[in-house]
């Protein structure tokens, strides 16, 4: 199928002074959830993600996953320099870019996104106003590209690399036929985040 890089390097200011990323939810570390899930449609895994970091996320995964480490070289650069460098340390042509704090993302969507980006640079959601690029399938060497061009321009922006690809946009009206808003969601703060707890420990 492809690759998976989970951006995980944020630092979580919203979230208090834990890192969001190994924080038990519903029993498992959030990054776990999100590893397992896409897990099952993607060949190759790969965490983007500060040096300290890397010990509590090895020990979040252990066991099957063997992820592949990418720690920031530029940390605190921002997401374009996260996506750079977790694509950067991809085999494969196309890889998914998904954030730490979504949960709740549906492999069966991924599986599709993967699907749409065949033969373009980039699938990306537009759910609603907003694309949403840390949800999205890349070719891995036109993205890493555009992201280094958009750093050297002092672009902060994370569509900006967007605008150097041949890309395709999934509006609200595809996603919904295929999945629920819910893949989107991202956990910031701990309100969001003990309420999805609250939910998974529902399930």
């Amino acid at each position: 199928m492809g690759a998976g890089v989970i951006v995980a390097g944020g630092r979580s200011t919203r979230f208090g002074d834990r890192d969001k990323a190994v924080a038990d939810l519903a029993g498992t570390p959030m990054i776990r959830r999100v590893a397992d899930r896409i897990g099952t449609v993607v060949d190759e895994l790969v965490v983007n993600c500060r040096a300290d970091q890397v010990e509590a996320i090895e020990a979040a995964l252990s066991g099957d996953l063997e992820p592949t480490f990418a720690p920031d070289d530029r940390p605190d650069e921002g997401p374009i320099a996260g996506i750079a460098t977790g694509l950067a340390a991809v085999e494969a042509e196309y890889a998914l870019v998904v954030a730490c704090d979504m949960p709740f993302v549906d492999p069966a969507f991924v599986a599709y996104l993967f699907e749409r980006a065949a033969g373009h640079d980039a699938a990306v959601p537009r759910p609603d106003e907003w694309l949403q690029t840390t949800q999205a399938v890349y070719r891995t060497g036109p993205m890493v590209a555009a992201c280094e061009d958009a750093l050297d321009r002092g672009e902060g922006r994370i569509v900006e690399p967007l605008f150097e690809l041949d890309y395709v946009v999934l509006d609200r009206e595809e996603i919904e036929a295929r999945t629920t808003l819910s893949t989107f969601e991202n956990l910031n703060t701990r309100e969001e985040f003990e309420a999805a707890a609250e939910r998974l420990a529902g399930e």
